[in-house]
C-alpha cells in the first residue's frame, strides 16, 4: 500500500464540452470541444475577444447552463441530467459567482448581501452572522459590515460582493470581468485580495480580455471562436501567484460547510475519484 495521500478531485473537469445554438445551418457554435481540469488551489484566467466563447464558458462553468455535448465535473459532480434545482443547489454550494457588476442587494447592509447564500443553505442565524463577519473580516470589511452598496465605494462593493463568494468555502470561485467597472486604484487593490485568497488555498477561474489582469493568474487559457487555442502555465500550481505583493494575509473565512447532505444526483461521480 502506497504512503502517498490519496489525490483530491479537481475543481473543474471540462471533457470535450461543446455548445451550439439552434441547428442546421443556422446552428451557432459558441464551444467547440473545449478540454481541460483545474486542480485545487489553481488560479486561472480564461482570455479572449468578443464572442470567443468566453461567457458561454463561464455559463457552463457556473451551472447556468449546459453543454449540448461532452462532460462537465464540479468538485466530482457530473451536471448532465440535473434539473434546475440540483443546479441551483450546487451553484449554492460550491460555487463563489463574482460580477462585474457586483450584483449586491441595493439598500441592504453588507452583512445582509453576505449572509444570502447562508440564508438560501438554512444555516442558522447564529453562524451564518459569525461567516458573514468572518468573511467580511477576510476582504478587508469588517468595519463596513452595516453599510449598504450605496454607502460603500466601487472597490468596497467588489470586496462586499468577494466576501458573498467565499462565505460557503466553495469549490471554486468563479469571476467573471470582476474589475471592468472600477477604477485602476480599485482594480489593483482586488486583484491583490484575489492573488491573497488564492494564497490561503482558493481555487479561481476569472473571465478577463485584460492582459494586466491575467498576469496576476498562474495559468492562462485562451479561447478563439469557441476554440481553446492555448493554456499556459506562468507558475506552479504550489507557487505564489506571480504578482502576489507579501503583506497581511486574510484569515481563510468560513471553511465550515452545512452539514445537510446532498441529494443523490448530486454525490460525486465515482468515474472521478
Amino acid at each position: 500500500m502506497s504512503g502517498e495521500p490519496p489525490r483530491r478531485r479537481p475543481a473543474v473537469v471540462l471533457e470535450r464540452v461543446s455548445k451550439s445554438y439552434g441547428s442546421g445551418a443556422v446552428a451557432v457554435h459558441a464551444l467547440r470541444d473545449v478540454d481541460f481540469v483545474v486542480e485545487r488551489g489553481d488560479y486561472v484566467a480564461i482570455m479572449g475577444a468578443s464572442g470567443s466563447g468566453k461567457s458561454t464558458l463561464m455559463n457552463i462553468v457556473g451551472c447556468l447552463d449546459l453543454p449540448t455535448r461532452g462532460r462537465y465535473l464540479l468538485d466530482g459532480i457530473d451536471v448532465r441530467g440535473l434539473d434546475d434545482f440540483e443546479l441551483s443547489y450546487i451553484r449554492n454550494r460550491k460555487l463563489g459567482l463574482v460580477f462585474q457588476s457586483f450584483n449586491l442587494i441595493p439598500r441592504t447592509s453588507a452583512l445582509r448581501n453576505v449572509e444570502l447564500p447562508l440564508i438560501y443553505a438554512r444555516v442558522s442565524g447564529a453562524e451564518r452572522r459569525a461567516r458573514a463577519l468572518a468573511a467580511l473580516g477576510a476582504v478587508g470589511l469588517a468595519n463596513r459590515a452595516g453599510h449598504g452598496p450605496q454607502e460603500l465605494s466601487g472597490g468596497q462593493q467588489q470586496r462586499a460582493a468577494i466576501a458573498r463568494a467565499i462565505v460557503t468555502d466553495p469549490a471554486l470561485i468563479l469571476a467573471d470581468e470582476p474589475t471592468g467597472n472600477l477604477d485602476s486604484a480599485s482594480t489593483a487593490e482586488v486583484l491583490q485580495l484575489f492573488d491573497r485568497l488564492n494564497v490561503v488555498g482558493r481555487t479561481i477561474m476569472m473571465i478577463t480580455h485584460e492582459p494586466e489582469v491575467s498576469e496576476h493568474a498562474k495559468r492562462v487559457i485562451r479561447l478563439s471562436d469557441g476554440r481553446l487555442v492555448s493554456d499556459t502555465r506562468t507558475a506552479a500550481l504550489t507557487d505564489l501567484p506571480p504578482r502576489f505583493v507579501p503583506g497581511d494575509l486574510p484569515a481563510a473565512a468560513a471553511r465550515t460547510r452545512s452539514d445537510e447532505p446532498a441529494p443523490r444526483a448530486l454525490r460525486p461521480s465515482e468515474a472521478s475519484t
